[in-house]
């Protein structure tokens, strides 16, 4: 039996002549784990102690009972430490913050990637030193972060290059979306980020575009949407369509909404955002979850706006009310008009 525990685990030796006491480590998975058995003078192991290092303890967390049943029920030392490993190798598989701890050299090659690219530009370093954020700057002067998950064959500089590189290639899109967010009151979304290439930008009360914005492409024609109400949003709509050849790709992408629009935008400098973010004539709320109220009652002299979902909860109440296919008609709750409201694929 020596001969084989030895073999399998040369790291676990006996400290008595009686062999009754073990010391040592065992190896699962690259990783090494210090325990002590102590066997009772009969050498049998249904009377033995375990004693496991605090690393050993923690992987084994939730395995007490099957330790203890094969404790109680190997037939010798070898086969206990046989599956004592199974269930340490299924308990470190498992649980991913009781993975092996890298090598000296990993965090030696770490130091020194940091100090060629530079420990100023490092903002964030996890615990196990596997994950970092970097800051980076591209050539406006923005401010980015690079998230880096230590598994890349590449160094830290490499992939930081590699990002300023993409960083640029996005320049002119971000160039876009800061005209459109300085000049311009956003709608939605609620905080505008460099990630979202949409934005709704309001026009007037409870009118507004949608634009979503072609990264590699900024200047183009983007997807437009004109929302409000009908009468308000129809001569807009006939603008756009009329004027769309006009569009200019070397001229910025609000000039060009200005320009086939036939309008000025609102801006923070002339107008106060509470001019555009009415409130549900329901809800009387402005937000309802991510949505914001466009659906507006057609009739001019009305015009109050409802969130969509709130709209289709009150006309599917009213027995006057009717439905054909997803598209709910009834009679604005304010002024009594016909309204009408679609459902939305997560009412259907």
């Amino acid at each position: 039996m020596e001969s084989a525990l030895v073999k399998d685990n040369p790291l676990l030796f006996p400290l008595n002549k009686q062999k009754t006491l073990y010391d040592g480590f065992i190896t699962v998975l690259d990783r090494d784990f210090r325990l002590r058995v102590l066997l009772p003078p009969d050498g049998q192991l249904k009377g033995a102690r375990l004693h496991c290092c605090w690393e050993l303890r923690r992987v084994l967390q939730g395995y007490e009972h099957i330790v203890k049943q094969r404790l109680q029920q190997s037939a010798d030392l070898v086969t206990f430490i046989l599956e004592l490993k199974t269930v340490l190798e299924v308990g470190l598989k498992s649980r991913p913050e009781c993975r092996s701890i890298p090598p000296p050299r990993y965090y030696s090659q770490l130091i020194s990637e940091m100090e060629t690219l530079g420990w100023g530009r490092l903002l964030f370093i996890d615990t196990e030193f596997r994950t970092l954020r970097l800051k980076a700057e591209d050539s406006s002067g923005r401010q980015h972060v690079l998230t880096v998950k230590l598994k890349s064959r590449s160094t830290l500089d490499q992939l930081h290059s590699q990002f300023l590189l993409v960083l640029e290639s996005l320049t002119e899109f971000w160039d876009v979306l800061d005209e459109i967010d300085s000049k311009t009151w956003i709608l939605e979304p609620e905080k505008p980020s460099r990630s979202d290439t949409m934005r709704r930008i309001a026009i007037g009360t409870n009118v507004s575009i949608k634009v979503e914005l072609d990264p590699r492409h900024p200047k183009m024609l983007p997807e437009c949407c004109l929302l409000g109400a009908e009468h308000a949003v129809t001569p807009l709509r006939k603008q756009l369509n009329a004027n769309m050849h006009l569009w200019n790709p070397d001229s910025g992408v609000l000039l060009n909404l200005r320009d086939v629009l036939e309008i000025e935008f609102p801006s923070p400098a002339t107008h106060e955002k509470s001019s555009f973010s009415v409130e549900c004539g329901i809800c009387y709320s402005y937000r309802l979850e991510a949505a914001i109220p466009d659906q507006v009652c057609n009739d001019p002299r009305c015009g109050q706006p409802f969130h969509q979902a709130c709209l289709y909860e009150w006309l599917r109440a009213l027995p006057s009310s009717r439905q054909s296919f997803n598209v709910v008609f009834g009679e604005c709750p304010y002024c009594s008009k016909p309204i009408t409201v679609k459902m939305s694929a997560q009412q259907s």
